[in-house]
């Protein structure tokens, strides 16, 4: 398979750059950690010549550039432009995390960020990395929030990124949350359903979630909660198509209520039954109900 496109990786040091790599790897891409920028254009004629001559067969190639490659990052309009005029096919991909996260699994890992030194500490070095890559964040056709994403999810996001130029309309994702514990960084849209009934003030369903048929029987039989799911329904196929014209290839629709259990749970489900029956892809993922029941992004 002739080589026909570049993915770079890029990020903030602890948010799964080596995660998504290691995904890539597993489904054909030819993979480089941190390859340095000068090497990059000589890197990709050799590559391609090697494709030609058929002693490489690669689905395509992935690239991982951080903030230690200072210069690519100071000089990334022009070292793009170079890779067009090879013919090569570019996309970016950029992971991120929120600061107290990151600072968890560096204490976890006992490792050292790129940025650190005796006189920077943790938290300044990650504010510096965060400013330096503000030029490849611009580039960037998807950013992933990895705050709360599972490396499990995280292969799974990376993989249908990588396919994403094989379906057909925006890949939709679907996603309940919680706002006790914050709304997701990467929204394109977010719904607050916590104006409609409760289901957490009726004893016998405090302990369910709006995915057992008990809460979704009561959820059911409120207007107010089917009128909210027709006219969020209406407004993503109303919209959608524009994004489609845009080349938007992700559009993130987050469903949030105070606990992220039963209602926003609920209608995240029901639309994406209802969005799935109009032929769209779509995906649905429960934030928080995975945090606390183990319950998995379907």
């Amino acid at each position: 398979m002739a080589i026909s496109e570049l993915i770079i990786i890029s990020g903030l040091s602890g948010s799964g750059k080596s995660v998504a790599l290691q995904s890539l790897e597993d489904v054909g891409y030819y993979c480089i950690d941190n390859l340095p920028v000068g090497l990059l254009h000589e890197l990709m004629v050799k590559l391609l010549q090697d494709n030609k001559n058929g002693k490489l067969e690669v689905h395509g190639i992935a690239v991982s550039i951080d903030s230690r490659n200072k210069q690519f990052l100071l000089e990334i309009d022009e070292a793009l432009n170079n890779l067009n005029k090879l013919g090569i096919e570019f996309r970016v991909l950029y992971l991120e995390s929120e600061d107290h996260i990151l600072v968890r699994r560096y204490s976890e890992t006992r490792r050292k960020h790129p940025l650190t030194d005796q006189f920077t500490p943790l938290l300044e070095g990650i504010q510096q990395e965060r400013n330096l890559l503000m030029p490849i964040l611009d580039r960037a056709e998807r950013v992933i929030d990895t705050t709360t994403v599972t490396p499990h999810e995280l292969r799974s996001s990376v993989k249908d990124f990588a396919a994403g130029d094989t379906i057909h309309g925006p890949l939709l994702l679907i996603e309940s949350f919680s706002f006790r514990h914050g709304p997701p960084n990467d929204a394109d849209f977010m719904f607050d359903v916590r104006c409609l009934p409760n289901p957490y003030w009726q004893e016998s369903l405090r302990s369910l979630n709006g995915l057992d048929k008990p809460v979704q029987e009561f959820l059911e039989q409120q207007a107010e909660v089917n009128q909210m799911i027709r006219q969020i329904q209406q407004f993503l196929t109303t919209w959608l198509p524009g994004f489609v014209r845009e080349n938007r290839c992700y559009i993130t629709v987050a469903i949030g209520c105070t606990g992220g259990q039963h209602r926003s749970v609920f209608i995240s489900d029901k639309l994406h039954k209802l969005l799935s029956s109009e032929s769209l892809p779509v995906q649905i993922r429960h934030r928080d109900l995975c945090v606390k029941t183990g319950i998995h992004a379907s």
